[in-house]
């Protein structure tokens, strides 16, 4: 019995790999020192080269015992593949406990994204509670100063490599294929593995705690030679955001391909809905972007392991160039945060003022457009850095230059709720337009932050806080609950609770602005970030901010409840609940396996609302005669 579980992928062959894993690297550095007549094991603070081997390898025995590699083995080794009638025996959710495996369905997948991250939004929100508490009042009450850093430099890895990124890598794993036509993602094993790596990364920031000095508190950035210096969880850090950026490359190249080959006849470029622009626009950063911050934290942690001196001055490293690397990445990345929201913003939009999108082709186009000027504005975080002088004012021309496309989409929002039937009792509805508000301000912030004076006045101060909460949770994580609201009845087959839905708006509303713009207000005054005590002038405000706070992270449970009680015991739902155009909505709630029994024909944009004729698609089966619209809308044939 034993055998046979060892044998079949699945947790106890996962968790006895791993632990094999681990002891096979712990083992490897104690032999290969012993050989060359080094102590057996090393413990300065920026070694410890056991317990690091040790973390790869346990990580890809959990990797390779739970199944992921199984087919690709099989096949490398010239063995027999799965035989036919086991082919598709990992496709498809059948019970609870498929969502617990290795499972090539995208709609699987897509769940698994979102629920393993939004475990670990709430556990990085309870570290953002123990934080908000311990500044309540200045002086220490609750952590130390070395557990604070600790506390907001894990906070923010994990809310953006993975929640946030990842967040909207499920919302798009599971609907994206179903919008362009598609049966599945074009490499549904690889979609399996780009999950799994997921956790592993979470579990390695998490797993830094354990670490001997406690964990990483270099804040998220793990500034060099900040880094390089500090105990061994900052290598935790360092391997976790090879797992969490490898997981993000293998998604976006998945979606790259399905996004261009998997297309449904008919469904050129000009009728993609706006989700999918998005997605593909994202998918352009990440695989351009994302290797930067995989090398430099490989070369932080060759620094730290193997004495190399990339950062080390004393050594001829160059400090500067670390922040050069880091922020290449980081900026496009604040747009990875981002376009993936936008595009879940102008899908809810439409469907709920009942209204074609106001210049869609502009917002397609604008989506390009970011994706190309995000690559320029790297350094205006780095203008109180010692980079050269000169290079500061082409940097804020460049800042300024890309809030144009970004500000192109604002307008197209509001030109589409113009004279527009709007559903105000939709949640998502209430998410997006609070999302075009907050993330509004977010952008003017951002605006003032790429001033040369004005950063140099406000930077390192609660102001960049602000700015960062106003765009990320104002802007990302609001776009991610309107998706989810959205999408719920697609992928549950349920209805969620309206009533809680508002509450949970209106309470997360409330909440974040009341933590947020005061935080304006102190960082202009001086009031510094990253800190554990400041000044008494602040205390007033700071009981405010984490009063609003708690407010804040009150309201999440109000939707973890109202998620986990609608999605078992839920109204049905049909399958066009918001009457959508776009063709997941064609299909039952939830849609079969395979998506479609036949690939569908699109003869339409996607957003015709009102136009007498038009469609979007014509679903296997359906035999109505698809009329000329009375006038041409997007996408529609000329």
């Amino acid at each position: 019995m034993t055998a046979a579980l060892l044998k079949r992928p699945g947790w106890w062959r996962a968790l006895s790999y791993a632990i094999l894993g681990g002891a096979f690297g712990y083992g490897l550095v104690v032999v290969l020192r012993e050989i060359s007549g080094l102590p057996a094991t090393q413990t300065q603070q920026t070694g410890y080269p056991q317990v690091i081997v040790a973390a790869i390898t346990t990580s890809f025995g959990f990797l390779i015992g739970i199944g992921c590699f199984d087919y690709w083995f099989r096949w490398a080794v010239g063995a027999p593949t799965f035989p036919k009638e086991r082919e598709h025996e990992n496709h498809g959710a059948y019970s609870w406990r498929d969502y617990f495996k290795v499972n090539t369905d995208h709609k699987v997948i897509g769940i698994q994204y979102l629920v393993t991250t939004f475990f670990f939004f709430f556990v990085g929100g309870l570290m953002a509670m123990i934080m908000r508490a311990e500044l309540a009042q200045p002086g220490t009450q609750i952590v130390d100063p070395s557990t604070f850093n600790s506390l907001f430099s894990t906070h923010a890895a994990l809310m953006i490599f993975v929640f946030v990124i990842p967040a909207f890598a499920g919302i798009a794993n599971y609907v994206l294929p179903l919008m362009i036509g598609a049966p599945d993602m074009a490499f549904p094993r690889l979609n399996a593995l780009s999950y799994w790596m997921l956790p592993v990364a979470g579990l390695l920031f998490l797993g830094s705690y354990l670490a001997p000095g406690g964990a990483f508190d270099a804040g998220w950035t793990g500034y060099a030679p900040l880094s390089t210096g500090a105990p061994l969880g900052q290598s935790f850090f360092n391997l976790g955001v090879q797992f969490a950026g490898a997981s993000s490359i293998a998604t976006a190249l998945n979606f790259l391909v399905t996004i261009v080959t998997m297309r449904a006849p008919g469904m050129n470029f000009w009728r993609l809905p706006l989700l999918v622009w998005a997605n593909l626009s994202t998918s352009l950063l990440v695989v351009a972007a994302t290797p930067f911050i995989a090398g430099v934290q490989f070369m932080v942690l060759f620094d730290r392991v193997l004495h190399t001196n990339f950062f080390q001055a004393a050594f001829g490293g160059d400090v500067i160039s670390y922040q050069h690397i880091f922020w290449f990445y980081s900026h496009p990345a604040v747009y990875i945060m981002m376009l993936p929201g936008f595009g879940i913003v102008s899908e809810v939009i439409s469907t709920n003022s009942r209204k074609p999108i106001f210049g869609y082709r502009l917002m397609a186009l604008a989506l390009i457009g970011i994706v190309v000027l995000s690559y320029s504005v790297w350094a205006h975080h780095m203008f109180v850095a010692g980079m050269f002088s000169w290079l500061r004012v082409p940097m804020m021309i460049t800042t300024l230059l890309i809030a144009v496309p970004t500000g192109i989409k604002i307008f197209s929002w509001l030109g589409t709720l113009f004279e527009g039937v709007i559903h105000l009792r939709s949640t998502a509805m209430l998410f997006a337009l609070g999302f075009v508000a907050t993330f509004t301000i977010g952008g003017i912030s951002g605006v003032m932050l790429g001033m040369i004076p004005i950063d140099i006045h406000v930077s390192d101060t609660y102001f960049v806080v602000a700015h960062i909460h106003f765009v990320l949770f104002g802007g990302s994580v609001f776009t991610i609950f309107a998706g989810i609201y959205h999408w719920f009845p697609k992928m549950t087959g349920r209805m969620y609770d309206e009533k809680l839905g508002r509450i949970h708006f209106w309470l997360t509303l409330v909440g974040m602005l009341g933590t947020f713009i005061p935080m304006h207000w102190i960082g202009m005054e001086g009031m510094p970030r990253r800190v554990a005590d400041y000044s008494a002038t602040f205390g007033d405000w700071n009981l405010f901010i984490s009063v609003c706070a708690f407010v804040l992270g009150a309201a999440q449970l109000i939707f973890l409840y109202n998620m986990i009680v609608s999605w078992r015991y839920g109204p049905k739902a049909g399958p066009n609940p918001w009457r959508a155009k776009t063709i997941e909505w064609q299909v039952s709630s939830p849609p079969p396996v395979f998506n479609f029994d036949e690939i569908p024909r699109v003869v339409g944009g996607p957003y015709e609302y009102g136009v007498p004729g038009a469609r979007h698609v014509i679903m296997p089966g359906e035999e109505a005669e698809v009329r000329q619209p009375e006038r041409a809308g997007v996408g529609a044939p000329s």
